[in-house]
């Protein structure tokens, strides 16, 4: 039987003060210890990676962060353009063909949920726009997207992917940064603290944001969570570039030379006294590129040297005043894969409490209208986008993806004109470098409902993404708060049937 008060005496004994001194000694010299041996690389490494492999880490110059890093292993693709979709575009509008949908049009659904996301759900809805075969291979596009359909044999699409959520803030989140929280590296992020950029006077990553303002779940959507800052997308568009990037007239391109000169003079000193610090490393070569962009960032923002056949091509007139908008951001975003830098992401769509009516391509009513007042907006410029970076040979070393967070149903919702959230099936596509063209990765079922035949998740589309810009998504990893942390979790598998 336990004796409190034996319990009560050995409890004193280590709390006198001679005991109390000799256990804070020791654990002193346990921690002086641990010290030691860590400066000379004698403690046990890091701990692997998820998956039990071993992490690789990119060897970072504190002093120019941005510097061009190596792959895992070689692949073409060596810059990634991102058109990304908020509001969750209706994949059995647009590129997901269902003829069951067209013999069941107005039925209420079999075997389909009477209550979804939004409320209780109407009748199987047939396509609001007619599908038709487009180019060589005969894929299936709606009259929505026209042109995008024109150039279907180049891309290669992914009919059955899933995500984890039915929300749409958490569903950028999650296609983003593959995590449905807030405070996760997103995926330009995890691409240029890996590989940097080859521009050193342009940032490695740029957001171009929709002409409307952020996407619903904002800067996370680019944003560097517990990456170092530097490697955060950096925000403008073609119509509101970064301000205080240009030289005042009062000061001559000589004053404002000397002056950058003995600034890099003083930095160079101060980084001198604090060896090591890679803080006030990072911070310095953040603001030596800021200064570079004074210069850098007007001159490929400058669109008057395009040709009126490109601007025509790209329906930077003739079209709504957004569609000449967000046609400008296109073509912002080829020059900014012309300089080299390493990941745009370009946006079609933004929150629509930033502004008035619908602002993306969200459509719980209406779906006729609201959908095709994006397309309208998108289709002519994302073509013209892609179709430019073919005939100057940049697909050839780019990487092509179009996405948005999840799909729509194929009934329509209780109000009987719009489609309500669906997480079960959806599509993407993938074009450039490294992907096989004309292709059909997987199968949402008859209605469109759910993924059915290779299914496909968000850590798997993912995995993909960075394998083809040579990266391990498995070894790719950055350890915080006590985890190896990457862009996929402990999940993911690389689509190897989509790799050319």
């Amino acid at each position: 039987m336990i004796n409190p008060e034996k319990i009560s005496q050995h409890g004193r004994r280590l709390l006198d003060r001679r005991n109390f001194l000799g256990t804070a000694g020791l654990s002193t010299m346990g921690l002086a210890l641990t010290s030691l041996l860590d400066q000379d690389g004698l403690l046990a490494g890091d701990a692997p990676a998820a998956g039990g492999v071993e992490p690789i880490r990119p060897v970072i110059d504190a002093s120019n962060p941005y510097a061009a890093r190596g792959s895992h292993f070689d692949v073409p693709a060596q810059q990634v353009l991102v058109i990304y979709c908020p509001g969750a575009v209706s994949h059995v509008d647009t590129f997901d063909y269902k003829p069951a949908l067209e013999k069941l049009h107005g039925k209420k659904p079999p075997q389909l949920p009477a209550v979804t996301f939004e409320g209780p759900s109407g009748n199987i809805a047939k396509p609001f726009w007619k599908f038709k075969p487009r180019g060589e291979s005969g894929k299936m596009v709606s009259d929505l997207l026209p042109k995008l359909g024109e150039q279907v044999d180049d891309f290669c699409f992914f009919h059955a992917l899933s995500t984890d959520t039915s929300a749409h803030p958490q569903g950028e989140n999650f296609m983003n940064t593959g995590f449905t929280m807030e405070g996760f590296p997103s995926f330009g992020s995890w691409v240029t603290y890996a590989l940097g950029t080859e521009n050193q006077e342009l940032p490695a990553f740029v957001a171009i944001n929709d002409p409307r303002g952020l996407a619903r779940s904002g800067k996370n959507n680019f944003g560097n969570g517990f990456l170092p800052a530097a490697f955060q997308g950096t925000d403008f568009t073609a119509s509101n570039p970064p301000n205080n990037l240009s030289r005042p007239d009062l000061v001559s391109p000589e004053t404002d030379q000397r002056t950058v000169d003995l600034l890099a003079r003083l930095n160079a000193n101060h980084l001198n006294r604090y060896p090591g610090d890679a803080n006030l490393a990072g911070r310095i070569a953040s603001y030596e590129l800021a200064g570079k962009m004074q210069t850098s960032v007007p001159d490929v923002m400058d669109l008057s040297g395009e040709s009126q056949a490109t601007l025509k091509a790209y329906g930077v007139e003739g079209g709504s005043e957004l569609r000449g908008k967000y046609a400008r951001n296109c073509l912002l975003a080829r020059r900014l894969l012309e300089k080299g830098v390493r990941v745009v992401q370009l946006f079609n769509g933004s929150d629509p409490s930033g502004g008035n009516g619908i602002t993306n391509w969200d459509s719980h009513s209406n779906i006729a209208d609201t959908h095709a007042m994006q397309a309208e907006i998108m289709d002519v410029p994302t073509a013209a986008l892609i179709a430019d970076l073919k005939q100057r040979g940049m697909l050839e070393n780019t990487l092509v993806v179009w996405a948005t967070e999840f799909g729509r149903m194929p009934f329509l919702q209780a109000n009987g004109s719009g489609r309500d959230h669906n997480p079960g099936a959806f599509t993407c596509f993938l074009a450039g470098a490294g992907v096989k063209n004309a292709m059909s990765y997987g199968e949402s079922d008859e209605f469109g409902f759910k993924a059915a035949v290779d299914k496909t998740t968000v850590y798997d589309f993912n995995a993909t993404l960075l394998h083809l810009m040579g990266l391990d998504h498995e070894r790719l990893t950055f350890y915080h708060n006590g985890l190896e942390r990457r862009l996929t979790n402990v999940h993911g598998h690389v689509i190897k049937d989509v790799l050319a």
